[in-house]
């Protein structure tokens, strides 16, 4: 280890003398890069290359471009060093019954009518028959399923068009991209394994971390990115796990990658299986495959030769096992340690969440960011706050495996038959009784969201907010009309999605 300056020797004027990050891979080079572009606290992040990560999370959700920007990233480049390509939403298949088909894509569907959200004009519209499915007045879905991309001033006008979009990457370069940018401003990288965590007689405060060449490394607050064994967090009281998985009881993956000579399509592909579902992500070099499955209901064999069977071509490389407990920590911040990435918890990557919660945790750390004396107010109302995002987005995955129509399948049928938690419930009854939504505490998914995969699971209310009626039936038919016209011509005059990237990575 490389020698530090003992923190005893170093001014103290209340603030953080050094921060102490262990752990790499993308949560951990995420939160250094972060940190160090926006304080002059010496960052320290030990890592041992013999320890390797999970590495799903090679989709996204638009978010992920406001943290690129807040560290400076041009997105050209980021492409370049991640290999990336573009995702204008994810596609499932399957998951209402064999051969069905809708998309959560980003951006709006249709167009509001003063206070009147789009979906209960469609809702009505539908049931006169005067509607297609809900998927063809979204932009983004109908460029996916094109195969093409644009942005404004890149194919689209500058005004007036809302084509949000984020990312496919190789989570593994992402890491080094974002390690050659904290090292350049001046995180100290130091090789090597955590043998000990040292923690103060209230339980709640690491005072240093014995490392495996028998040094020694102090640090005044410590963020723990070392995945799913939570070395750090582990040791502390409070840290107890709540364990979700009786609402998502999937508990194991196999991912590979693979070559492909097919068109790197604009989404995410999720197909629904008998005991789980299956993920396809084509970046610019390769092709990223799982499969998420129940081992009560599928082993490991058989979850292997399906994986395969869904392929492109064989995978470079032999299936990676992963196993999990879906569910997080009851306190993700204690003492003078904070829990980021996998050591928090894990939810499945059906909605692409994983890397957007790690980066939501080390935007609020940097919004609330401590002194050495650590207020516990500031720390409660980070969890708190933390909470609620990680309830959310469990609520809206959960959503996915109720409202499934699957029938006839184990797995799924007990799906649809578990006790849901009250704050689903709640979203099911207003939805179900008139498409009525209320977001709440600033939750991730919106109204929009949330909508297409009720709509596209089949959960479609018999009524509708009285307001919708008061447009004209001509009307109503004619705008669905122009949406979709308008939708068509814009789709027509966008280059496919791989001349795109091609095209902006080189400009």
């Amino acid at each position: 280890m490389p020698d530090l300056i003992p923190l005893s020797t170093l001014p103290d004027d209340g603030r953080l003398r050094r921060i102490v990050i262990v752990g790499g891979g993308s949560a951990g080079w995420m939160a250094a890069a972060a940190l160090s572009r926006i304080t002059s606290t010496p960052i320290v992040l030990i890592e041992s290359d013999e320890i390797g990560t999970v590495g799903v999370g090679e989709a996204t959700i638009p978010q992920i471009r406001t943290f690129n920007q807040a560290l400076g990233l041009d997105e050209r480049e980021f492409l370049r060093e991640t290999k990336g390509t573009f995702k204008l939403g994810i596609r499932f298949l399957g998951w209402n019954g064999e051969g069905s088909d809708y998309s959560h894509a980003f951006g709006q569907v249709g167009r509001h009518s003063g206070i009147v959200p789009f979906h209960q004009m469609w809702i009505r519209a539908h049931h006169r028959g005067l509607a297609a499915s809900f998927d063809a007045y979204s932009l983004n879905d109908v460029a996916a399923r094109a195969g093409k991309m644009a942005m404004p001033g890149a194919g689209l006008s500058p005004q007036g068009v809302n084509m949000p979009w984020a990312y496919h990457f190789d989570a593994s370069l992402y890491a080094a991209y974002l390690r050659r940018l904290a090292e350049a401003n001046g995180v100290t990288r130091v090789e090597g394994k955590v043998a000990g965590v040292s923690v103060g007689t209230d339980g709640q405060t690491i005072t240093g971390l014995t490392v495996d060449d028998g040094g020694f490394l102090e640090g005044d607050f410590f963020l723990d990115c070392t995945g799913f064994r939570g070395l750090l967090i582990s040791e502390l009281q409070g840290s107890e796990f709540c364990d979700w998985s009786k609402w998502l009881p999937c508990n194991s993956a196999l991912a590979a990658p693979c070559s492909s000579d097919k068109p790197t399509t604009p989404y995410t592909t999720s197909t629904a299986h008998k005991a789980g579902w299956i993920w396809r992500i084509p970046l610019q070099h390769r092709v990223g495959n799982g499969i998420v499955y129940c081992s009560d209901v599928m082993d490991d064999d058989e979850a292997h030769r399906l994986l395969l069977a869904q392929m492109d071509r064989s995978p470079d490389v032999e299936p990676r096992q992963i196993r999990f407990t879906t569910g997080t920590r009851r306190q993700h911040w204690i003492g003078n340690c904070l829990a980021i990435g996998l050591s928090a918890g894990f939810l499945e990557p059906l909605e692409s969440t994983s890397i957007h919660l790690t980066q939501y945790s080390i935007a609020r750390l940097m919004a609330m960011l401590p002194r050495r004396s650590i207020d516990p107010v500031m720390q409660s109302a980070f969890n708190d706050e933390i909470s609620r995002q990680w309830l959310r987005v469990r609520d809206f995955l959960i959503l996915h495996y109720w409202a499934n129509g699957r029938t006839g399948e184990p797995f799924w049928d007990a799906c649809r038959d578990c006790e849901l938690p009250g704050t689903l419930k709640s979203k099911i009854a207003q939805f179900r009784a008139a498409g009525h939504f209320i977001r709440e505490d600033d939750e991730l998914f919106t109204e929009v969201a949330w909508a297409q995969v009720f709509i596209g699971q089949g959960l479609i209310p018999e009524n509708w907010n009285p307001l919708a009626d008061e447009i004209d039936e001509k009307q109503l038919r004619e705008s669905l009309e122009t949406i979709r016209h308008q939708h068509e011509q814009l789709v027509a005059n966008m280059p496919s999605h791989d001349q795109f990237i091609q095209g902006f990575i080189q400009a």
